[in-house]
């Protein structure tokens, strides 16, 4: 099977396994797992913060980025395809008791003048805006990297207005990579952001939440109480350590195959797709109104062997991965074809 369905869906490599078997471990909850210790340790410094917790998932650092961040009934300003508001369940209200004020960006992005009209006046009367999420790369955008000039203009004016920048950063190594940008100079106008593992960088389980010794210290608190503190947790932040040594500059060699399988599908007749909008490993097209559905061609492409994301009625999403080879990619380009043709 050649799954483009999500990077999500990664297997972990060989070397990836022996690591994590040989990995040193104990209690993370007592801060007596060395391997949890030292991934934290490298996620801050990669990051430019104090301190960091390793979680069992990238919703759960939103999700307690959100509740250090808000008292009940303040907002949280993002974009209207973020994460946080189609992808965790209703979780900003229901665990942080937050109200969210979407912003419509283009490609998952919003500007600075958006969000200074978002801010609200004040007003007893009001939410109080607490809080301005950003999701880099931008999923829905396609896997777009925000500019970092836009960020820096968008955290002047949150703190020039007394709120806090929080980053979603399931795909920050791919903007990495894709720009040529450190994560620290990306990471430095947020109060918090963490690093997600278990998407492009190829490990099983886990993400790195990081920020201020303050800000780790309650979200370590809001960890305990949302159930997800864990025990022997080293041989999974095992993955991720290996993950840093081996599975990010190759981040670029999914690049290039997300825009060779963006110009592949743009030349077949029935699908609409500008392959010079790709521009990390996120390849989003639409079919056009002669050919079946999304969800039709999904299922057809399936009996091929190649499972591609419908994500409506005429929306599809591929999304290229350390499993997904070249070959791979003809494979899929090939088979969409004869689905079409069909």
């Amino acid at each position: 099977m050649i799954d483009l369905y999500s990077d999500t869906r990664t297997q972990p490599s060989h070397g990836m396994r022996r690591f994590m078997a040989e990995a040193e471990v104990g209690d993370e909850q007592a801060d007596l797992d060395p391997t949890v210790t030292a991934l934290c340790e490298r996620v801050a410094d990669l990051l430019g913060k104090e301190k960091a917790v390793y979680l069992p998932s990238g919703t759960m650092c939103n999700e307690i980025a959100y509740r250090v961040h808000c008292r009940p009934g303040d907002e949280i300003i993002l974009d209207r395809t973020a994460h946080g508001i189609i992808a965790e369940a209703g979780g900003p209200a229901a665990l942080a008791l937050a109200m969210l004020y979407p912003l419509d960006g283009v490609r998952g992005q919003f500007g600075p003048a958006q969000v200074q009209s978002a801010i609200r006046s004040g007003s007893r009367y009001e939410p109080r805006s607490r809080l301005i999420s950003i999701e880099q790369t931008s999923n829905w955008g396609g896997g777009s990297i925000w500019p970092l000039d836009t960020i820096r203009a968008i955290g002047d004016v949150a703190h020039a207005n007394r709120l806090s920048m929080h980053m979603d950063g399931a795909r920050l190594m791919n903007a990495v990579i894709g720009s040529g940008i450190a994560a620290s100079d990306y990471a430095e106008p947020f109060d918090s952001l963490w690093l997600d593992f278990s998407k492009g960088l190829g490990a099983p389980v886990g993400a790195v939440l990081a920020g201020s010794a303050d800000f780790i210290h309650e979200a370590w608190r809001l960890k305990q109480q949302m159930g997800g503190a864990m025990r022997q947790a080293g041989i999974i932040a095992a993955a991720c350590l290996y993950a840093l040594d081996h599975h990010v500059d190759r981040l670029g060699q999914d690049h290039e195959n997300a825009k060779h399988l963006a110009s592949g599908l743009a030349a077949l007749d029935g699908i609409s797709l500008d392959p010079s909008l790709i521009e990390t490993n996120i390849v989003f097209f639409d079919l056009e109104p002669h050919t079946p559905s999304a969800p039709s061609v999904a299922a057809q492409l399936l009996d091929k062997g190649v499972r591609i994301g419908a994500m409506g009625e005429r929306r599809m999403r591929a999304v290229t991965h350390l499993d997904i080879d070249r070959d791979a990619i003809d494979f899929a380009i090939k088979a969409m074809a004869d689905v079409l043709r069909t």
